[in-house]
């Protein structure tokens, strides 16, 4: 492993960084049968974020399923990485104390403790007097309560990271350091690049696959090819004491965020570590090629008081001598989730990047994915939060990566109570009917860069909603909406949703083969599921054919990269290009029994009724003398109009679509409305409730009964709310989750969709046979499960 060693002139797969992220690619590929595989440094294996990393193996503190199982495959890894090398890891499960001293994290924890106890994560609510018994430094007194994962401890991630670094070696992997790369080669593939190799100061290497794991500087590398990383490095810093009395090796990590601190034992003393509310970005401009091994001259003065506040909870560590106060870079992406993946636009481009200060405890369960996913050609778990696909190029800016950092850094310890929104980086996009979203007191939340009302205070009125796991005053506003669509009528700006244009001779043939639906008629629109070649799902498309060359395509605007990808893959050669048409037009929606009336009223002398538009059916509209594009779908309570309108004409079209609903009742409704319409029609969202392990029988959409399935959820206690992530179960036995959960103003009750998964196929029959619950935080209330939706969606009254 030194400059020395013969480079090679070609590799199959080229791993860029020998981090322990870089290196446990490097072994998971090794381990999956692939052994032509090169593994290059810049300078020597941990050299950039991992040599200086905590080690906190703690698993406990998410509601992802990807995210606990990919830790818990980490921890067993780490568990025997040193039988199978020789080389310790310096794994030590002393244990993990995660304390709560306010009301909004106990909350939380009671439900992720539910959460993941059904992944197999063995953890328990301890009282303050226990966490006494088990850390006898911290102070308990403020405390309520605390939660015990035995299981968990710390590693040494340099000795973690040669370890696997040896592992892969003995497995035929060639290891490089002082390599550094500066350009991955490419070469046009249809509508993509596809990777041919790198560029390095030694010497071209030949590779079908580069793996970048390049850490802090993963965005400037991607961003050469195209590619958005838009990670960026943070100060992070922890000290560490001289010897105390009391701290024995054993002694458990114990993790305090409403301190912003966490705390383990070293070398006889204590290690402090910060995340404090308010961060501060570092080399905005770029990493420093040459950084190796480096430290950071530490800001006393802006982290003194978050320090104080941390060394609080443990007194003892105010009074003794510090060994090493410690300031180096951590690398942050704008979500607070890793960069994975195969990037959209290149074929045969991975990357596994941007960590987000938790790089040792996912490191494992991470290589095993991206091992997988690079030599399968697709995952074989849900990476909806994770995919690289998921960023755009606005995210690079570094305005935005500068103020996104400073911020979410301190989310790292923030309660994630129901509500919580972050402020930087907001409004990229603004509906063209932005304007009037605020006059009528619309509560604005970020969805995919756009600026998308939640709910709606009312004309004048200004929102004020604070995050709670309970009822808001503002509820009445989203009842209110929602009973207004269900009932009468509503209007909703869409305009964050993806909206892209095929055109082109070969338009048609392209979204035939990506995806089952009838696209045989002009002027028609139906909903696709994109499947990949073993049947599970890319995405969910609704397709409008305008012509044989014109088709429109919308999904959801968390799925933009995702489509837009799949769609250049499935280009190939074909005569076919792609537009966004995102910021061209506003998309408004009519919903509700008195949409068509509203509708008609708009336009006279239109024919809106079922026999002359029927659902699924498109035309061509003169709106109050603007042009635009109207469709019917089968949704929301019987009918929803979609009005797609060129940007400049949308507030007149806004304006017409208020004045003539007022006889109808009409209201806007936000998001908030729109959500819980939808669950109570049983109407699951692609990268919300349907992910890429899924295929047409888990989803509902074919005949079979699979032993994994999607069903609808109603609890029968008008009280409780559902979020996300609470159990469900079937005669006590845990056999699902919620993977989205709203209130049932119609039904008078939380409702949500969950995920079953049983040893015999679920059916309607074994549905009604079990009893079933759904624990909320420790407490197990009935629910109603079907396969069919808890409210029938058909209309109130016929409308048109």
């Amino acid at each position: 492993m030194s400059t020395t060693a013969p480079l090679p002139s070609r590799a199959r797969v080229v791993v860029v960084g020998g981090g322990v992220i870089g290196a446990s690619v490097a072994y998971h590929l090794a381990h999956a049968g692939e052994r032509d595989v090169l593994l290059l440094e810049r300078d020597r294996l941990t050299s950039g974020t991992t040599w200086h990393a905590a080690g906190l193996m703690t698993c406990f503190g998410t509601f992802s399923a990807t995210s606990t199982r990919l830790r818990l495959d980490s921890r067993d890894l780490y568990g025997r990485l040193e039988a199978e090398t020789g080389q310790p890891t310096g794994l030590r499960r002393v244990g993990l104390l995660e304390v709560a001293s306010d009301r909004d994290r106990l909350e939380e924890y009671r439900r992720v403790a539910a959460f993941q106890r059904r992944l197999g994560l063995e953890v328990e609510e301890v009282s303050p007097a226990q966490v006494a018994d088990l850390f006898p430094l911290a102070r308990t007194d403020d405390l309520l309560g605390a939660f015990h994962v035995p299981g968990d401890g710390r590693v040494n991630p340099v000795d973690l990271t040669m370890a696997l670094a040896k592992g892969a070696r003995a497995l035929g992997v060639r290891v490089v350091e002082g390599t550094a790369v500066e350009a991955v080669t490419t070469r046009r593939r249809g509508a993509l690049e596809e990777v041919t190799g790198v560029v390095t100061a030694r010497g071209s290497i030949e590779c079908e696959v580069v793996v970048n794991a390049a850490g802090m500087w993963a965005r400037e590398l991607a961003e050469a090819s195209g590619v958005v990383v838009p990670n960026q490095a943070a100060e992070h810093y922890y000290l560490v004491t001289e010897p105390l009395a009391g701290v024995a090796p054993d002694l458990p990590v114990l993790e305090d965020p409403a301190s912003y601190g966490y705390y383990r034992e070293e070398g006889g003393g204590m290690m402090v570590g910060l995340f404090e509310p308010r961060a501060a970005a570092w080399k905005v401009e770029g990493v420093p090629r040459d950084f190796s091994f480096g430290t950071l001259a530490p800001d006393v003065e802006r982290v003194a008081p978050f320090l104080e506040r941390a060394l609080g909870r443990v007194p003892a560590v105010g009074s003794a001598g510090i060994r090493t106060f410690f300031c180096g870079p951590e690398s942050f992406t704008p979500d607070l989730a890793p960069a994975v993946g195969e990037a959209p636009g290149v074929h045969g481009y991975f990357v596994c990047a941007g960590l987000n200060s938790v790089g040792v405890l996912s490191a494992g369960g991470l290589g095993r994915i991206l091992a997988h996913w690079v030599l399968a050609g697709r995952p074989d778990v849900d990476v909806a939060a994770i995919d690289v696909a998921r960023f755009r190029s606005w995210q690079l800016a570094p305005e935005h990566r500068r103020a996104r950092t400073e911020e979410v850094l301190g989310t790292v310890y923030a309660p994630h109570t129901p509500g919580t929104q972050l402020r930087s980086s907001r409004g990229v996009f603004r509906s063209p009917v932005h304007d009037r979203l605020v006059a009528a007191g619309g509560h604005l939340r970020d969805v995919g860069g756009w600026e998308s009302p939640h709910w709606y205070a009312g004309p004048g009125e200004h929102p004020v909603a604070e995050p709670t796991w309970g009822r808001a005053p503002w509820f009445e506003q989203w009842a209110a909406e929602h009973r207004a669509a269900r009932e009468a009528a509503g209007l909703a700006d869409l305009s964050f949703l993806t909206r892209l244009t095929l055109r082109g001779p070969d338009a048609l043939g392209v979204l035939t083969r990506l995806g089952a639906g009838d696209l045989s008629r002009d002027g028609h629109r139906c909903s696709t599921s994109w499947l990949d070649e073993d049947g599970h799902l890319l995405a969910d498309v609704a397709v409008l054919r305008l012509s044989a060359e014109e088709l429109v395509l919308q999904a959801s605007g968390t799925q933009h990269g995702r489509v837009l990808g799949a769609l250049r893959r499935g280009l190939g050669e074909a005569q076919a290009t792609v537009t966004d048409r995102g910021t061209e037009e506003a998309l408004l929606a009519l919903l509700g029994p008195a949409a068509g009336d509203v509708l008609a009223a708009a336009v006279p002398g239109g024919a809106f009724g079922p026999e002359a538009f029927p659902a699924g059916a498109a035309r061509r509209v003169d709106v109050a003398g603007v042009p635009a594009l109207v469709v019917r779908a089968a949704a929301g309570g019987g009918a929803v109009w979609e009005l797609h309108v060129p940007a400049g004409s949308a507030p007149a079209v806004w304006d017409l679509l208020a004045g003539c609903g007022a006889a109808y009742g009409l209201r806007p409704v936000g998001l908030a409305a729109l959500d819980s319409l939808r669950l109570e029609e049983g109407r699951a969202e692609y990268g919300e409730d349907l992910d890429t392990t899924d295929d047409l029988g888990s989803a509902g959409r074919a005949g079979s009964a699979p032993r994994r399935r999607l069903v609808s959820v109603l609890l029968l206690d008008p009280e409780p709310l559902l979020f996300h992530g609470e159990v469900l179960l079937r005669d006590g036995v845990p056999v699902g989750a919620v993977r989205s959960g709203s209130y049932g103003w119609t039904l008078g009750a939380a409702v949500g969709l969950a995920r079953v998964e049983a040893e015999v196929p679920v059916t309607p029959a074994w549905l009604g046979e079990g009893a079933w619950e759904v624990d909320v935080a420790g407490v197990r209330y009935p629910a109603r499960v079907t396969l069919g939706p808890p409210l029938d969606p058909s209309p109130v009254r016929p409308e048109g």
